[in-house]
């Protein structure tokens, strides 16, 4: 049973404070539609893969209670550390955190119950070897719930940057961005094949968008989270003595596009896939009530 003392936080700490504005506007439609999917079950064990500073890692803890363990793998070490504050602030004994790839899951076969995703699997290096390992690690009927954004995503920005290559004689650079693009967010029915061919059966596909809305292309360039989640990506696609002049070029139309519409749009299509583990050869299904509930 809950115990109900005072709250044990203070309001006027600067860290927790901190703690609690945390969740950025990226990763939170992704995150509420995951969690809107995920089965919720006493005694499970889970997995977030690329759980990064602790989102959905720390709130699915939260959901699920003291029964549950929730592991979290992650190699970015700095988000690893906020993540590590958040786990103690909030008294989790039952979340550990794995530095590591999830190309190798320092986990023992089939002791998964749910693995979720938050646009994680979409920035790992070898995708296929992802999916086999968490198909080694789930149990028979494991739940996998990923978010992943699709190769629409941001259709607006790339458009124009595919105009300006072009119109300055580099044709050459196209098949670069359209591989960059296939690289990040690959096609729904692509992802499906890999996820069978792991044998992930696929119960649901759902998908969704939202919109990043900026004044202008320039006020779209100068935002931090483009700034450290794009741009580098962006630029390495240019030839480096050129790459500040067609960037300033993508930048002037997304302004007049801006000026004509009243504001600059990115468009973020997404999909929720939830999965499970297919049984494997001479084991029993899971009962389908335990299946399908939610």
């Amino acid at each position: 049973m809950s115990t109900y003392p005072k709250s044990p936080y203070d309001l006027d700490d600067e860290e927790f404070a901190s703690l609690v504005d945390e969740l950025s506007v990226w990763s939170a439609p992704f995150g509420l539609k995951l969690l809107d999917t995920i089965i919720l079950r006493e005694g499970i064990s889970v997995l977030d893969i690329g759980c990064g500073p602790g989102f959905p890692l720390v709130e699915v803890a939260l959901r699920l209670g003291k029964t549950c363990t929730v592991y979290g793998i992650d190699p970015w070490k700095a988000a690893a550390a906020r993540a590590r504050k958040k786990i103690e602030a909030f008294g989790l004994t039952n979340v550990h955190l794995i530095d590591g790839v999830a190309e190798e899951l320092p986990l023992p076969d089939h002791s998964i119950d749910l693995i979720v995703s938050n646009n994680g699997i979409n920035n790992v290096q070898d995708l296929p070897r992802v999916l086999r390992e968490c198909a080694r690690v789930a149990r028979d009927g494991a739940q996998f719930v990923a978010t992943v954004n699709l190769p629409e995503t941001m259709t607006e920005f790339y458009g124009i940057l595919t105009d300006v290559v072009l119109e300055s004689g580099l044709a050459e650079l196209v098949p670069k961005i359209r591989q960059h693009i296939h690289h990040k967010r690959k096609p729904v029915g692509e992802l499906e094949s890999l996820f069978r061919i792991s044998e992930f059966g696929i119960r649901r596909v759902a998908h969704a968008s939202f919109r990043f809305r900026y004044l202008d292309g320039s006020a779209m360039i100068s935002h931090p989270f483009i700034r450290y989640a794009f741009m580098e990506s962006w630029i390495a696609l240019l030839p480096p003595e050129r790459s500040k002049e067609l960037l300033e070029e993508a930048e002037l139309r997304m302004n007049r596009r801006a000026h004509e519409a009243g504001e600059w749009d990115l468009t973020i299509p997404f999909i929720v896939i939830d999965a499970s583990r297919e049984p494997r050869a001479g084991q029993p299904q899971p009962l389908a009530a335990e299946a399908n509930h939610h």
